[in-house]
């Protein structure tokens, strides 16, 4: 996967994102840019949810 591939598929992920957990900011899924555990920290900061829960629903997220 080049890095053009791997930006696509970023941002196909932080569209899915911000449907499931809309009240992330734009400049906080920039911070998270193409690092998952990074992105995962700041939805637990902004909703509270287990990083198991969130693990989850972003794997649901990637699938469909």
């Amino acid at each position: 996967m080049n890095k053009d591939q791997a930006q696509g598929k970023w941002d196909q992920i932080t569209a899915k994102v911000k449907k499931q957990w809309g009240d992330l900011t734009d400049d906080e899924l920039k911070k998270a840019e193409g690092n998952m555990d990074e992105l995962i920290a700041r939805i637990r900061e902004k909703y509270g949810d287990s990083k198991e829960t969130i693990s989850r629903k972003l794997n649901e997220l990637m699938e469909d």
